[in-house]
């Protein structure tokens, strides 16, 4: 296989290609591919072939029932998937921008910063730039972190949950997020007074899904204790779901502070007294690393890093 040249796969790529590999990669089948591209099954093979004969290798392995890509292949419709998403974008913001707007802003955040870092930013950013479309989204930092690989956000607020992260994407730190255990105001264990987390695992629990960061800090808290996980659990990451479900039955639920402190002032919720303990850790500004943020992009990070300083202050 002779190497590929930056100058030859410039002269030859075209963005049929691109959608070709990347409907393939979806789909795994010449037929199913073919009827999305509104194509023959000849002549998406023929481009296929083309393709492979270009980069000098095979794309797909040929399966009696399947296409599976190569080691190789796996890269390429990686890089497919990837322009095809910038590409997209890159349409979006132009059309927003020739119909008189002021472009479009995708945000992921956590939790934790949804409830208040991100709000205050939207309002601010709004009243510079009214016609900026936004779009949120609320998950998982593990989720955000992989939608921002695939170029799906311009930037996210979470934080690191394995070091090999770290040399991935760049991380500018905003506040600490504390977590807390709370039932609603009508529990019994309202009036109960300090409460070991013996006594606490007999009750049901609302809580984070096994395999998310937060559910597997939680865990490390209970074996350090030696106390086992509540068996009696609902799992959720739907902040509205955990305040419903809190709020109707008697449940005990772990969340961050920010998301409950509201309901705390209001009363519909009360925090137990317990030594269960999570060490707050920051979060802050996902980016892909060595990326740069650009207009609104970087006014919005400017906002946030902004207000994080003033409320350290």
């Amino acid at each position: 296989m002779s190497d590929l040249s930056f100058s030859s796969f410039c002269n030859w790529l075209k963005f049929r290609h691109l959608t070709l590999l990347d409907t393939l990669g979806r789909t795994r089948n010449m037929h199913l591919a073919a009827q999305q591209m509104n194509l023959s099954q000849p002549a998406l093979s023929k481009m296929l072939k083309e393709i492979e004969s270009l980069l000098g290798f095979a794309v797909f392995e040929r399966l009696p029932r399947s296409m599976q890509p190569t080691p190789l292949g796996a890269q390429v419709l990686r890089y497919a998937h990837l322009a095809l998403n910038d590409a997209r974008t890159f349409v979006e913001q132009i059309n927003n921008l020739s119909a008189g707007g002021h472009g479009h802003l995708k945000v992921g955040g956590i939790f934790a910063a949804t409830a208040v870092a991100l709000p205050e930013a939207i309002v601010q950013i709004k009243q510079r730039w009214p016609l900026l479309a936004i779009e949120v989204v609320e998950q998982t930092s593990d989720h955000l972190m992989e939608m921002l690989e695939e170029r799906n956000l311009d930037l996210a607020i979470g934080r690191f949950t394995e070091q090999s992260q770290q040399q991935r994407y760049d991380f500018q730190p905003l506040a600490p997020e504390p977590f807390c255990i709370v039932v609603n105001s009508r529990h019994p264990l309202c009036e109960a007074g300090p409460m070991t987390l013996e006594q606490l695992v007999t009750w049901p629990w609302i809580l984070y899904p096994k395999g998310t960061p937060i559910r597997g800090r939680m865990e490390e808290v209970f074996a350090k204790a030696k106390v086992e996980v509540p068996r009696n659990t609902i799992e959720t990451i739907s902040m509205q779901t955990f305040l419903k479900v809190l709020q109707g039955g008697p449940m005990i639920g772990m969340l961050p502070e920010a998301m409950v402190l509201e309901h705390l002032g209001s009363g519909l919720l009360k925090k137990l007294d317990t030594p269960f303990y999570l060490m707050p850790q920051d979060y802050g500004i996902l980016t892909r690393k060595g990326d740069q943020l650009l207009g609104p992009a970087r006014e919005f990070a400017d906002i946030l890093l902004a207000n994080a300083q003033r409320e350290r202050d």
